[in-house]
């Protein structure tokens, strides 16, 4: 009888213990991040030439092509969403996308809450102005109105550099392309916009604006991703990798940019 309790008290404490091992062991694969089936990346849907709406009201550009080549590679189906480019943060944190992938720049502060992939384009803020203005550089913005786009990585430092340069106003947009369009009607004097969006615009009205000759500093484009989700930032490290090195991403580059220029190789050698 004795034996009997000793056998089944044996044998309720392996089932225990193998029930708890199977449930660290699941629990420490979440922990690991598993890749989605499906990649939800969250965009700005008015940001030519990295993602916006065709004539047909379909989602191209830049990013689109890299993602929708990444994503196939990688096994995993994609979604584009658009989303309210301020809050993408939490559009991210909250899970409701996967990504941000749409010319988003790294910046340390987006470094506490986002992690990012190996950067892909290396670009630069430009100052676009009317082609008849009288703006050449930073100095000449006192007392102008200068502006760009909600949450973009610029607006802090235009917010500080109107209080030293005396600025009129900072006005802050929810896409370039509405911010485009003021420019040109004369609401506002200056743009401080990406580089790549700025030049690709100016290419799609040609005369109407012209570069100042400074600039607002250098950044780099990268993939976004939730803290905890390095196995999706790995893999996706890994197939840009293999699309700088085999010439795909200077295919699409050249599609939308006319060269790879912009590419940062270096970052994936």
């Amino acid at each position: 009888m004795k034996i009997k309790k000793w056998l089944a008290l044996s044998l309720a404490t392996i089932a225990v213990v193998a029930f708890t091992a199977g449930c660290g062991s699941s629990a420490d694969k979440a922990a690991g991040g598993e890749l989605p089936k499906k990649m939800v990346i969250g965009l700005d849907d008015n940001f030519p030439p990295m993602g916006f709406r065709d004539d047909k009201g379909e989602i191209v550009g830049f990013d689109i092509d890299l993602a929708k080549e990444a994503a196939k590679r990688a096994g995993m189906e994609v979604e584009f969403k658009a989303i309210d480019w301020d809050s993408k943060e939490a559009e991210l944190k909250s899970k409701r996308i996967d990504a941000l992938w749409n010319g988003v720049t790294v910046t340390p502060d987006r470094e506490k809450n986002v992690l990012f992939s190996t950067p892909y384009v290396q670009d630069k803020q430009i100052i676009v102005v009317r082609n008849d203005s009288t703006i050449q550089g930073k100095a000449d913005l006192t007392g102008k109105i200068v502006g760009t786009q909600q949450g973009s990585n610029v607006e802090p430092i235009l917010e500080q550099d109107a209080k030293e340069r005396g600025i009129k106003e900072v006005k802050k947009y929810g896409d370039f392309v509405n911010a485009f369009m003021d420019l040109e009607l004369g609401r506002i004097d200056a743009l401080v916009v990406d580089g790549i969006v700025g030049q690709y615009t100016m290419t799609q009205k040609p005369g109407k604006f012209r570069v100042a000759n400074d600039d607002y500093g250098a950044d780099k484009m990268a993939v976004g991703f939730r803290l905890e989700d390095k196995a999706l930032q790995e893999k996706i490290n890994g197939v840009l990798k293999e699309m700088m090195n085999d010439g795909t991403a200077d295919k699409i580059a050249e599609k939308w940019f006319g060269n790879s220029n912009l590419l940062n190789k270096d970052g994936f050698k």
